[in-house]
């Protein structure tokens, strides 16, 4: 596969690609351009990133404020998370599916921030047009969807798998609440629930966290 069709597939730019696989942004223009080849295991190593970030939904860097942007409604001008969210998706003409901890304010399990600024969805890259929105991805499984109330949403495995993945950006309070919740509304059980393997050993780390937070 090419470099140019890895960088398109998860719909970064040459500067965002960089960033994402720390290559120097010189060394991806060249890559492209055809004026250097990457090594076979260079290639070998970036295809088998790709993959599992097109699975996990990585995500660079929060996006900077734009004044030339709209805004969307404010957290605190509303009662309840899903209040706002609703008010949120009112915004949208175009399908999106609400994901990390806007996820978890649909499910119940995070009442969110106040101050809520950034809103993270799966649908169609016209979402980042308002500031404060995170596409994750264009598309997502049917079988990892949820809808209620109007406003569909990641289920629970799912948003935690995406809260892995983006841990270096994301705060974990909320999956950290919504994990502690889980646990102790199903008898102090995690049946159900489950990570990809790479992520298990922090899975089993945040667990002690989630146990932690109930109990302080």
């Amino acid at each position: 596969m090419l470099i140019r069709d890895m960088r398109t597939q998860l719909g970064d730019t040459q500067s965002e690609f960089a960033a994402r696989y720390q290559i120097p942004f010189r060394t991806v223009q060249n890559w492209e351009a055809g004026i250097r080849t990457p090594p076979a295991y260079v290639l070998a190593l970036l295809e088998q990133r790709i993959r599992e970030d097109l699975v996990n939904r990585k995500t660079v860097a929060l996006p900077a404020y734009d004044p030339k942007k709209p805004d969307l409604p404010k957290r605190g001008d509303y009662i309840g998370a899903r209040s706002w969210l609703k008010a949120i998706r009112a915004c949208f003409p175009e399908e999106i599916v609400f994901a990390l901890d806007d996820a978890l304010m649909c499910q119940g399990s995070f009442g969110g921030h106040s101050d809520e600024y950034v809103v993270w969805v799966y649908g169609d890259n016209h979402a980042t047009r308002y500031n404060g929105v995170v596409v994750l991805g264009n598309h997502i499984s049917p079988r990892c969807v949820r809808e209620e109330d109007g406003l569909k949403f990641t289920d629970f495995n799912r948003t935690l798998s995406d809260a892995l993945a983006n841990e270096s950006i994301l705060d974990m309070q909320g999956i950290t609440e919504a994990l502690s919740k889980y646990y102790y509304s199903n008898n102090e059980s995690l049946e159900g629930v489950f990570v990809a393997p790479e992520y298990q050993e922090r899975f089993e780390t945040l667990v002690d966290e989630a146990m932690d937070y109930y109990n302080s």
